[in-house]
């Protein structure tokens, strides 16, 4: 049966209507100071994986007293706090991770989580993320997602890490057929929802897929 796993992350807090929308997981890891944000959403954290320089101590003496498992990792490290929650949720068996936070933060480290959502050795995984309003899916190539939403929600495809050739879409207002979208252009933005469902494949290469108001769609 497939494992999933959410992964509350720091920042800005989430909104609370998420706490309705998101589907019970297997395991919840909260990334240092995300564990208040998911206490706040009220999920049960099992593991808070970081270097605990931002969490509240206090506590994170109480979690680990009820039996939160805590991972404690150098604060001068290569990889964030983020990162680590999201290979130690795929390490743990979970094969879909989602992220959560409200957003905000420093600018490096908002693109470094980005950039870990859409890490190849995460590729065997469904990666998505609740990033405020907004929804992100991560597509690795060869390989198609059915995405939802209503008629006229913005939708933009993006490249990352490079090009991505032989994007094809169906649902959308501008649809492509096989098209290579290259790295570092805003080619893909501003899409729309023809209808209810939208199909989007790609061959080679990774897409990340943003509905920047899918919560207010939800």
């Amino acid at each position: 049966m497939e494992q999933s796993a959410i992964i509350v992350i720091g920042g800005l807090a989430p909104d609370r209507r998420l706490a309705n929308i998101l589907d019970k997981p297997h395991v919840v890891v909260a990334a240092d100071a995300g564990l208040h944000h998911a206490i706040d959403l009220g999920l049960r954290v099992n593991v808070v994986v970081g270097d605990m320089d931002s969490v509240d101590q206090a506590l994170l003496v109480g979690a680990e007293v009820n039996g939160v498992e805590v991972i404690r990792s150098p604060r001068d490290k290569d990889l964030t706090d983020t990162e680590l929650a999201l290979r130690h949720a795929a390490e743990r068996g979970a094969t879909r991770l989602t992220v959560v936070t409200g957003g905000g933060g420093r600018l490096d480290h908002q693109l470094g989580v980005i950039a870990s959502l859409a890490h190849r050795d995460l590729a065997h995984c469904v990666v998505t993320a609740w990033w405020d309003t907004a929804r992100i899916d991560v597509v690795h190539g060869p390989n198609a997602v059915e995405v939802t939403g209503e008629v006229g929600e913005i939708i933009g495809l993006h490249a990352f890490g490079g090009e991505a050739r032989g994007v094809t879409t169906n649902g959308l207002k501008w649809n492509v057929d096989r098209e290579t979208f290259p790295a570092h252009s805003s080619r893909g933005v501003s899409n729309e929802f023809s209808q209810a469902s939208a199909s989007i494949s790609v061959e080679h290469g990774t897409l990340i897929i943003t509905r920047p108001h899918a919560l207010e769609h939800t």
